[in-house]
């Protein structure tokens, strides 16, 4: 048995009008429990909502099988980027589905929450062999996969996951992935009147300005980068600055690495404050742990396995991308990170395509289905 393309896309065009922007993912939620009820499967929702300050939980559903086959997790997230209030989904004669242009469409990540509702509603109807299926849909992943840090992983009972959510043509999928790790530094100078005696002052601005000119930033080595994202600071024109904060963050596909330059990059701060009379205060946050899946490891052939039998071309890359595979890797499950029929994702410009979204979903049945 196959997809149904037409299904398939009214699925995912009826997703795209459901608002779920992070921290607000209810009425998604809602939608999703029922639909994987109505197929048959097991669903619950945990206790995200209420430990992130959000409207709900990460939704984990199961759908049994032969117990004989080794059960396979299916993970997307259900939030979307801003701005997406009151998103449409607009279906071009080309097959090319945009949103209106005043919001994003939402394919990251509803392309993959259809793909994965598709292959589940092929499957209830019960002429595929497959072993025992667990999906879970998670809340607030745009936000450093808060949702998924904070899921329950032993109860799962799958040591395998493929998490939907990569951009790129379909048959691409992400082996490894960084460590994301956060700083932020408060350097606290003195205030003084920028007129009558700015020499009384300590230029906070300029003693963290100091520090970021000393700083390399963006890659630092092939596998490294660093960014100062964020900097705020001052009351006025005429008030020498007593307090900025710069927040930034440090990619890494070795963890080590990332730790030893968000600590860098605070000793960096440190000197400069110290070299005027200013202090600092410093917190540095892992957001992400590094991974790496052997490329010979039965997620992997798997994925090469049912890429071959829908005849598509697969390409095993790194990324500098976090998501939620990064949780379940922490936590003694392996996966694969799977492009999922999704482009120029986090921008009013996102798009899908007719094809691509088929083929996403194609894909999802076929590793639902390998080992059967």
């Amino acid at each position: 048995m196959k997809t149904n393309p037409v299904r398939l896309v009214d699925e995912f065009m009826r997703l795209v009008e459901i608002d779920s922007p992070t921290y607000g993912e209810r009425q998604m939620a809602d939608y999703v429990m029922e639909r994987m009820r109505a197929l048959g499967l097991f669903v619950l929702e945990d206790d995200a909502g209420d430990k992130i300050g959000g409207t709900t939980g990460n939704i984990y559903g199961l759908m049994r099988g032969d117990d004989s086959i080794p059960p396979l997790m299916f993970c997307a997230h259900l939030d979307t980027v801003e701005p997406s209030r009151g998103k449409r989904a607009v279906l071009a004669p080309n097959g090319r589905i945009t949103s209106a242009g005043d919001t994003v469409l939402g394919a990251d990540d509803l392309t993959a929450v259809a793909a994965i509702l598709e292959a589940l509603t092929v499957l209830s109807e019960g002429r595929l062999r497959h072993g025992p299926i667990e999906v879970l849909f998670t809340v607030a992943e745009e936000v450093y996969c808060r949702g998924s840090r904070v899921f329950d992983f032993s109860k799962v009972l799958s040591e395998q996951a493929y998490v939907l959510d990569l951009a790129g043509p379909v048959g691409t999928a992400a082996y490894a992935a960084p460590s994301i790790v956060t700083f932020t530094v408060t350097v606290r100078g003195r205030a003084a009147h920028a007129g009558f005696e700015p020499q009384r002052g300590v230029h906070a601005i300029a003693a963290a300005a100091e520090a970021i000119t000393r700083m390399k930033l963006g890659f630092v080595d092939e596998e490294t980068t660093v960014n100062i994202g964020l900097i705020e600071g001052g009351k006025a024109t005429n008030i020498v600055p007593e307090t900025c904060i710069v927040r930034g963050e440090v990619r890494s596909l070795r963890h080590d690495k990332a730790m030893q330059r968000a600590q860098y990059a605070v000793r960096e701060f440190e000197r400069a404050a110290k070299a005027v009379g200013a202090e600092v205060e410093s917190e540095i946050t892992i957001a992400a742990t590094a991974y790496e899946t052997p490329q010979d490891h039965p997620v992997v052939t798997r994925f090469e396995q049912a890429c071959r039998s829908i005849k598509l071309t697969t390409s095993l890359i790194k990324t500098f991308g976090g998501s939620d595979n990064n949780e379940p890797a922490l936590n003694n499950i392996t996966g694969l990170v799977v492009a999922n029929a999704m482009f120029r994702c986090h921008s009013t410009k996102e798009y899908t395509t007719v094809e691509e979204l088929t083929r996403a979903a194609e894909l999802t049945l076929a590793l639902m289905t390998a080992d059967a």
